[in-house]
């Protein structure tokens, strides 16, 4: 079940979200660099990620699901956000070079008809960044963060959920390394929380971070799995 719009903003309003933002946003720059003239969107609730790439994208959009809710974005400009179904996002194929999924996959009522529409919205060469709560992570297990609900994910289920799909992982980390709690102390010391639990033990942060390309062929030694799934997405509308 989803967590609802509002607790997602007012958890983000917070000191601890605010920080959360300002930490996964820097990985997402990490990853994606510039976009400048592709088209960006986000699946979930993106919006605290997508302000740096208004300026710089082609088309921006941040898609949030019905059983979410969703609320305008940005709120002093031409609106970028629109409610969707998972399971039909009102997109074209092949029409997204980067594709953001935050808040939304731990959260689905049905995973893999949601990642055969994200194989569908990709472009060939368009790359997928997902983010879901670390099951071996704190936060995951602290339900007064948003990450706290919900499916929380192993690299080796992720890995595997992906591949099935026709995505091939191509980096993985962790973020998220303070404890997920609201208390100054805390939230002063994030950035060496940070840097430390990154450093002596990664596979604890709260959250994983994996960027993955779409595959438009299975491979030939694949599994028949990966073959009948390519069967299925290019049947898709």
């Amino acid at each position: 079940m989803h967590v609802d719009v509002a607790s997602l903003k007012e958890f983000y309003a917070t000191p601890l979200g605010q920080i959360a933002r300002r930490l996964l946003a820097r990985r997402i720059r990490t990853h994606w660099g510039a976009a400048t003239g592709d088209t960006v969107a986000a699946l979930g609730f993106g919006t605290p990620f997508l302000g740096a790439y208004r300026t710089e994208a082609r088309q921006i959009c941040a898609l949030m699901p019905a059983s979410q809710g969703a609320l305008i974005w940005p709120p002093s400009a031409s609106i970028l956000s629109t409610l969707v179904e998972e399971g039909s996002l009102p997109l074209r194929d092949n029409s997204v070079d980067r594709l953001l999924v935050v808040h939304c996959l731990e959260v689905a009522e049905q995973v893999k008809p949601l990642l055969r529409e994200l194989w569908r919205v990709v472009k060939p060469e368009g790359r997928v960044l997902v983010v879901v709560p670390n099951r071996r992570g704190l936060w995951a297990h602290v339900d007064t963060t948003p990450f706290g609900h919900g499916r929380p994910y192993s690299r080796s289920q992720l890995d595997t959920l992906l591949q099935e799909s026709l995505f091939t992982p191509v980096s993985w980390e962790t973020a998220l390394h303070l404890p997920p709690f609201d208390r100054a102390m805390l939230v002063r010391s994030a950035a060496a929380w940070e840097r430390i639990g990154a450093k002596m033990s990664p596979r604890f942060g709260g959250i994983l971070m994996v960027e993955a390309r779409k595959e438009t062929m299975a491979p030939i030694s694949g599994k028949a799995v990966r073959a009948k799934a390519l069967r299925e997405m290019v049947t898709i509308r």
